[in-house]
């Protein structure tokens, strides 16, 4: 069988991974699949929110690949680029700063609304970047709307869970901060904390929407949803113990577990610090550990986030959107049979997250490892071994549009 034949049949196998604790399973993991292909289009140009207008080259795009770029060890480290990524982006654009390439960030990173996330990056490295080109960990809980839409729920996570969540559409959710501040001695140890956090000082206005007063927090909570790497894992591993054993409301009887969500999975990340940081992942096991300690029952979770494969489709489609916003004559037109790629490319610093997500998901995607991560081998990871091995982003993209011949936009 030949590489792309191995690649195809690679996708089909990863589309169907059997159903395992902490993965998408039973109905929302049919409900899932189903959604990613409705919703897809809520990120797509014309509807991204914040996020400008689309501005493309006016020579005709025909790529016949799409990339997607890790931020944390790939892009930024921290708010600083590395790896010569903004001469990397510009890469990608004409003359006029038109795209003329389709690209996406994906990450499992987040905290903030993603047309947010998109003006940052912007700033940070001199190219417009549309919200629509930027997945969060986080993004698909949009898929959870119909579900949760009027329902009592709690978020918990560095930045504005809640704010977040209430843009997607969610009415009724409050931060876990919030919510654990109207139990009094919830937190048996907060009369010893004494620190205050720049979210605190630096509040978004749209926060005053996610007022306590208005929501009844004696009332079952019906999810939980750990939305970027909590700032206090003590008190966020008490409270959702709390309400995860009690069945959403603490300190009552027994009951049935209330869902809960993870954003993503990651055990570390490469943060500004040099060596790598404990991840939202750390936390899962944190959590999971003292849970299945305290309760007969082992806790019950839902991950998103790369390596899913669903991750990776969900990419394919809004790049997909992408190549079809930068045809000319078919912006605005809905009828039009989205283009498709030849290969897509996965650029990354983490082979438990990247490498093995581009592998599951299979044809088309190429996945590219840098050394400026989490990864700094000089030889290929063993366990999920990348197609491509390279010392920067720069080196990547160069990589990329050598093999793809950067004459794919023709007069």
């Amino acid at each position: 069988m030949d590489k792309e034949g191995k690649k195809r049949n690679n996708k089909e196998k990863g589309s169907s991974l059997p159903p395992r604790r902490g993965q998408i399973k039973g109905k929302i993991f049919e409900e899932w699949k189903e959604t990613l292909r409705a919703s897809a289009i809520v990120f797509a140009p014309a509807a991204a929110s914040g996020g400008g207008v689309a501005s493309f080259s006016t020579k005709a795009v025909v790529s016949s690949f799409g990339i997607a770029f890790d931020i944390d060890g790939v892009i930024l480290r921290g708010t600083t680029p590395i790896g010569n990524s903004r001469r990397a982006l510009r890469r990608l654009y004409d003359d006029s700063g038109a795209m003329n390439t389709p690209f996406l960030f994906l990450t499992n990173g987040g905290g903030i609304p993603e047309s947010r996330r998109a003006s940052e990056l912007s700033d940070l490295l001199g190219v417009k970047i549309l919200a629509s080109q930027v997945v969060q960990g986080h993004s698909p809980f949009r898929t959870l709307l119909k579900r949760y839409e009027n329902e009592f729920i709690v978020a918990t996570g560095k930045g504005e869970p809640a704010v977040v969540m209430s843009e997607y559409g969610f009415k009724r959710v409050i931060s876990l901060e919030e919510y654990a501040s109207q139990f009094k001695n919830i937190d048996p140890v907060a009369q010893y904390k004494r620190w205050t956090t720049k979210q605190e000082l630096n509040c978004s206005r749209y926060s005053e929407k996610i007022a306590s007063s208005h929501i009844d927090c004696s009332q079952k909570v019906k999810a939980a949803f750990c939305f970027s790497d909590p700032v206090d894992w003590g008190r966020d591993i008490q409270v959702l113990c709390d309400i995860l054993t009690s069945g959403g409301v603490p300190g009552e009887e027994n009951g049935q577990q209330p869902p809960l969500y993870f954003a993503a999975d990651d055990l570390q990340y490469q943060a500004a610090f040099p060596s790598e940081r404990l991840g939202m992942g750390a936390f899962r096991i944190a959590l999971e550990s003292v849970f299945n300690r305290i309760h007969d029952k082992p806790l019950e979770y839902t991950s998103f986030g790369k390596p899913n494969p669903f991750v990776f489709s969900n990419a394919e489609m809004i790049l997909r959107h992408l190549l079809q916003f930068s045809t000319p004559g078919n912006v605005g037109t809905e009828d039009v049979r989205l283009p498709s790629f030849k290969t897509l490319y996965m650029i990354g610093d983490n082979p438990l997250v990247d490498v093995k997500g581009a592998q599951q998901a299979g044809y088309p995607w190429f996945s590219i490892l840098t050394r400026t991560g989490v990864f700094r081998q000089r030889e290929n990871h063993t366990q999920y071994p990348a197609d491509m091995v390279v010392d920067t982003v720069e080196e990547a993209v160069e990589f990329i549009l050598r093999r793809e011949d950067a004459s794919y936009v023709v007069d």
